[in-house]
């Protein structure tokens, strides 16, 4: 056993496997609906106010406790001090992963119809309950298929999210290249004025789906513990993260205003948008429909990494640094491999539940919108955590240690970790406006009653557990 190499994942890989969870090419489409080419100067605000901080707070923390596998959770329950506080970290960071899960599956289900239909027509061959059914059954074939293959993570990170990097790029770099022989700017007018932002209500109701696409850094945090030297390549990752977000929000924005006018959108633009902008982009440098099926295949293999990386790391977090106290013993048994079995089995029921209560809009590309903004309001209100971790440890310093140290002036550091906080507060409680209908119709007051029925049921959930666990308790003795 002495001799036996142990297995190291290197800082490409977490860079990388991070990426696929944070961001990819699709997530540029829906904040570019919402606020057209002013979201340029909202990424740009984000990306050094809130990216480039946030990365290296989630740094600083998984190094300080680089041996906890439980990742927030951890952060949370030893910063504190507080093993009620670890819980319901824990059980937000599970929670808010699930609405994702399901929106993941589903774009599964459309990267699929590209492929096989070539079109967008999927809204029109498939009803409402068929797409919930599908999406459930990919969520349960990617759990037994997890369970299954063990080294299925590290190889769908790699090739999922190196693929649609590279396509990304490939996207931009065309696009160029499509300028410089003839392409014209669909969105008009293209100069400063088009660029400022509109300080509207629907625009800060909005913002919250930029920190959803942004979000996700301490999610490697797990992982810190398979690097060789996670004191030298942890940073290297969290920075290789930073500029790949950063080059894909900015520069893949502007290259989407080349082909598609920012005051006239398609309505289906969350859901299809990619593929419209791939379809445009092979006619216009001659390729014709080529680039479009080539993007659905990488855009299918980047949303089963997704699917891969979210059941695994969500539910290790759920299962492996809490309070005894609060959680059912069968809810963290794990199996030979190491897996949380029970906890994969919660996942899928309140899964269903999810799709069952999106069943009641009236279309596909409804259910689809609103589990994407439904991510918008959840997501960050995990997000706000990281930094309540972070304001916990910077005001103990003292006590803890960390190979690597973001803004070594204690003031400096609280002074960012409040503002990362009240801005993510902020931007997730506004979430709850529907995004997609008018103030005042019946679709606005239904997903306004859907939005709070879901975090309301998520929450009656979290309570539920731990008086669960008291009486399973009283039981044994």
């Amino acid at each position: 056993m002495l001799n036996e190499k142990k297995h190291y994942m290197s800082w490409p890989v977490i860079a990388l496997l991070d990426f696929v969870t944070i961001i990819s090419f699709e997530n540029i489409f829906y904040p570019y609906q919402n606020q057209g080419l002013s979201v340029v100067i909202s990424w740009i605000f984000l990306l050094f106010t809130y990216v480039i901080p946030y990365a290296l707070i989630a740094t600083q923390l998984g190094l300080t406790f680089d041996n906890q596998e439980g990742g927030l959770a951890s952060w949370i329950r030893r910063g504190t001090n507080s093993d009620l506080f670890g819980y319901v970290t824990s059980w937000m960071y599970w929670t808010q992963t699930i609405p994702y899960l399901v929106d993941v599956s589903n774009s599964v289900i459309v990267s699929l119809s590209w492929i096989i239909l070539g079109n967008n027509t999927l809204g029109d061959k498939m009803s409402t309950t068929t797409f919930g059914l599908l999406t459930f059954a990919i969520i349960l074939a990617f759990i037994i298929f997890e369970n299954v293959f063990r080294d299925s993570l590290e190889v769908l990170s790699i090739i999922g999210g190196g693929a649609m990097f590279a396509i990304s790029m490939l996207f931009v770099f065309m696009t160029g290249w499509a300028l410089t022989h003839g392409a014209h700017i669909a969105t008009q007018p293209f100069n400063l004025a088009a660029f400022k932002p509109n300080f509207s209500l629907h625009y800060f109701s909005t913002t919250g789906l930029l920190i959803f696409a942004m979000s996700g850094a301490e999610l490697a945090a797990p992982y810190i513990a398979k690097m060789k030297n996670p004191k030298r390549d942890f940073p290297k990752a969290m920075w290789a993260l930073a500029i790949m977000t950063a080059f894909l929000t900015i520069f893949g924005t502007l290259a989407i205003s080349v082909f598609f006018n920012a005051n006239d959108i398609p309505h289906d633009f969350k859901m299809n948008g990619p593929y419209y902008a791939f379809r445009l982009l092979g006619q216009q440098v001659g390729l014709g429909n080529s680039l479009m099926y080539v993007f659905a295949v990488v855009q299918l293999l980047f949303m089963l990494a997704q699917l891969a990386i979210l059941i695994d790391a969500s539910s290790r977090v759920f299962a492996s640094d809490t309070a005894a106290k609060y959680m059912p013993s069968w809810l963290t048994k794990k199996n030979k491999a190491g897996r949380p079995v029970h906890s994969y089995t919660l996942t899928a029921g309140i899964s269903l539940l999810l799709l069952l209560l999106s069943g009641t809009l009236p279309d596909i590309n409804s259910i689809y919108n609103w589990l994407l903004n439904l991510n918008g309001i959840v997501s960050p209100y995990k997000t706000a955590l990281v930094f309540v971790a972070f304001i916990a440890i910077r005001m103990q310093q003292d006590k803890f240690h960390s190979d690597y140290v973001y803004i070594k002036n204690k003031n400096g550091a609280l002074v960012v970790g409040f503002w990362c906080f009240l801005f993510t507060f902020v931007c997730a409680t506004m979430g709850f406006i529907p995004q997609d209908a008018a103030l005042g119709t019946k679709a606005f007051d239904h997903q306004l009653m859907m939005n709070f029925a879901t975090v309301g049921f998520l929450i009656v959930l979290g309570f539920l557990l731990p008086f669960l666990r008291k009486l399973e308790m009283k039981k044994n003795k």
